[in-house]
């Protein structure tokens, strides 16, 4: 079964790669949790996850994930990123991410996605007006 899982993952990292959301909800059961942990509410069904990836593509453009450490079990993924890319405002993007997984039936059923948030507030934040 982590065989399964890894292909899950490999598929799933792939749409994130390509900034595809459609693709991304896709992957996700039909009721789902994505939640950043960074304050706001968890995305809850596809419809929300989908958007909720819109929204980190319309932040970062460019977003990309360079994978750090990766882990496995039977229904599980634990991986460490470092997000990279330019932010709407033009701030280099250079933060950590975890995230957790939890796969059922072929499908991911939660995501948590745990961020540096001092690091990512400073990517996303408008550039302030020079003088």
């Amino acid at each position: 079964m982590t065989a399964t899982t890894r292909d899950l993952f490999e598929r799933y990292h792939a749409c994130w790669e390509a900034r595809d959301p459609d693709r991304i909800a896709e992957l996700h059961t039909i009721d789902s949790v994505f939640h950043l942990h960074s304050g706001q509410p968890p995305a809850l069904g596809r419809a929300a996850v989908r958007q909720a990836a819109a929204d980190s593509f319309e932040l970062v453009p460019d977003l990309g994930f360079k994978i750090v450490s990766l882990r496995f079990g039977e229904d599980f993924w634990v991986a460490r990123f470092k997000m990279t890319g330019k932010s709407a405002s033009g701030a280099a993007l250079d933060v950590d991410l975890a995230d957790f997984v939890l796969v059922e039936n072929g499908a991911v059923k939660e995501k948590h996605s745990y961020v540096d948030g001092v690091a990512m507030q400073a990517a996303i934040a408008p550039a302030e007006d020079s003088p």
